[in-house]
């Protein structure tokens, strides 16, 4: 009985495959971003970059919000590239 506990919080603990996965995209994507933005002068890039870096952090392990919030930092990334 003790292992079934130990293993159901474990596994409520570790994030799924799919959030890892977007977590490692939206933070390479980010840091694409700072350094494009950090290179150029253009701060809203280099600050939304920092955003899309860190945001996976404070989600914790919602995978549909990770998503959710990536895709409109991306299209803020996006819009204001002028």
């Amino acid at each position: 009985m003790e292992e079934q506990q130990l293993h159901s919080l474990l596994e409520a603990l570790m994030p799924t495959p799919a959030y890892l996965a977007g977590a490692l995209l939206f933070g390479i994507l980010g840091f694409a971003a700072y350094r494009y933005g950090k290179k150029t002068g253009r701060s809203k890039t280099k600050w939304t970059g920092v955003a899309l870096m860190f945001y996976p952090y404070l989600i914790g392990s919602d995978t549909r919000l990770l998503y959710a919030v990536g895709a409109v930092l991306c299209a803020v990334l996006y819009f204001y590239r002028d």
